[in-house]
């Protein structure tokens, strides 16, 4: 990618400057990469379990909407609460004896009960202990796990009294909270620190270290089943029926003798300024997963042409500067005649990423996703890279003495000099006595790509304008 427009203000930092910016973040993902005891919100389909994770975190971060079945696989938060660092294990309605996606949804939370530090049952005191309550008592009462019970939706003292029958249960005292507007939120966030221990029993994904890759793509391209494959468990819950995902899915997945972490993502129909409701919301997580990703992986269906929504994935990932990698799924529906129009396609519709790289790969059978490694430490090797200046220089002056920049008004601008300002992505800015078209802009980059590099790596070019000196009267 070419920035066609604006300049980059301030001074440049010299190599210690830049030594030091590195010291900064490499100190603070140390920290980020402590393990963290885990708390898991379980419960029946629509007792307010995201709306609960909300006021835990005190920021709008799980996927809410007046609907049951919203959350459907089990999502982490990093949660803080006077001084404390925990992470939050939201998770989809848990109901027994259910076939197809609600049993998959079922299976997340199951596991996350297992798994967790402690767990909050969460239970609508308006409706009181149900069958399923009673169900998922039964199964927490045999473990080991803390158990907080949690009465929701008690808005006011009218309530009070009706939560005195949860202590059927036999998960001890009912908690009486609203999670809508913080009713003895704070109270149940200390009860909460009190039941969770210093340190964590198991890993359960902590964050840090790992490179941070975003699965994403349209709906039903097969990202939450490469995500299943790459972890070799129902990791994410998958169903035949588009826009299954809508939170954000972190996994841990070794990869040719490297950990990555993954990040699965709701499919995008529509632009984020036209989606509704669990669209909007899910929108808003996919494009914050890419801006805090490094690389993404962008999956395409290979059997189904280009659609907009491919192109539109894709601008999302190039606009954020990430690195990037095109992965055709579903390879092994293709045939001959598929491949050379799929050919004809590319050439059409990827005229934006001709650097990224592109792997062939079936989720459901596993042919070539192991090529998925390497592809992306190229692309993150070339995100990284830094140009010497004098290396970069002396090219640009051989470039510019070949092919000069074309005249503008009459007069023909000047490089003077150039420099790359950051990485992540690489940036360049040349100093220059004049206006460069874009058409030159574009010839700059695609020059640079050819001697440096820069496979799968976006790479932005800006311009400096030297000022005139006005002339003393």
């Amino acid at each position: 990618m070419t920035e066609l427009d604006g300049t980059l203000d301030g001074t440049w930092s010299d190599e210690a400057e830049w030594a030091a910016i590195d010291e900064s973040f490499a100190d603070a993902g140390d920290d980020a990469a402590v393990p963290q005891p885990v708390l898991a919100i379980v419960g029946r389909p629509n007792v307010g379990k995201s709306t609960l994770v909300n006021r835990i975190l005190g920021r709008r971060e799980a996927v809410v909407q007046d609907i049951p079945g919203v959350t459907r696989d089990r999502v982490a938060y990093d949660a803080l609460w006077n001084g404390r660092r925990f992470t939050v294990l939201d998770t989809g309605g848990w109901e027994p004896g259910l076939e197809g996606l609600p049993a998959a949804i079922a299976a997340q939370a199951e596991y996350a009960m297992t798994h967790a530090d402690a767990v909050i049952v969460v239970v609508d005191a308006t409706v009181g202990a149900t069958a399923t309550d009673e169900a998922v008592a039964r199964v927490l009462r045999r473990s080991k796990q803390p158990v907080i019970l949690v009465a929701n939706k008690v808005d006011d003292d009218r309530l009070l009294a009706d939560t005195a029958a949860l202590w059927s249960l036999g998960l001890g005292e009912p908690f009486p909270v609203s999670a809508l507007h913080g009713r003895n939120s704070g109270d149940l966030l200390d009860a909460i620190l009190a039941a969770l221990p210093e340190t964590p029993r198991e890993s359960f994904g902590a964050r840090g270290g790992p490179r941070r890759v975003a699965l994403v793509g349209k709906p039903n391209v097969g990202k939450s089943s490469l995500l299943n494959r790459l972890t070799g468990e129902e990791r994410a819950v998958v169903d035949s029926v588009a826009g299954t995902t809508v939170d954000p899915v972190d996994s841990l997945v070794e990869l040719d003798e490297q950990v990555w972490r993954f990040v699965d993502t709701a499919g995008l129909r529509k632009r984020v300024n036209f989606a509704s409701g669990t669209e909007y919301y899910a929108s808003l997580r996919t494009k914050a997963a890419i801006e805090s990703a490094e690389v993404a992986i962008v999956l395409l269906d290979a059997a189904e042409p280009i659609a907009e929504q491919d192109l539109r994935v894709l601008s999302m990932v190039v606009d954020a500067g990430r690195a990037c990698v095109l992965a055709f799924n579903k390879w092994d529906l293709v045939d001959e005649d598929r491949r050379h129009q799929l050919e004809r396609e590319l050439e059409r519709g990827l005229v934006r990423v001709p650097w990224a790289e592109r792997v062939n790969v079936s989720a459901l059978t596993g042919r070539a996703v192991r090529k998925l490694a390497p592809a992306l430490r190229t692309a993150l090797d070339s995100w990284d890279q830094r140009v010497p200046t004098g290396q970069l220089n002396s090219w640009l002056s051989d470039l510019v003495a070949a092919t000069p920049p074309p005249v503008r008004g009459g007069k023909q601008p000047k490089i003077l000099f150039a420099t790359q300002a950051q990485t992540r992505p690489p940036t360049f800015v040349l100093f220059t006595s004049g206006f460069l078209e874009a058409g030159y802009r574009r010839f700059v980059e695609r020059k640079l790509r050819e001697r440096f590099g820069f496979t799968g790596s976006p790479v932005r070019i800006s311009v400096r304008v030297r000022e005139k000196k006005q002339r003393k009267s």
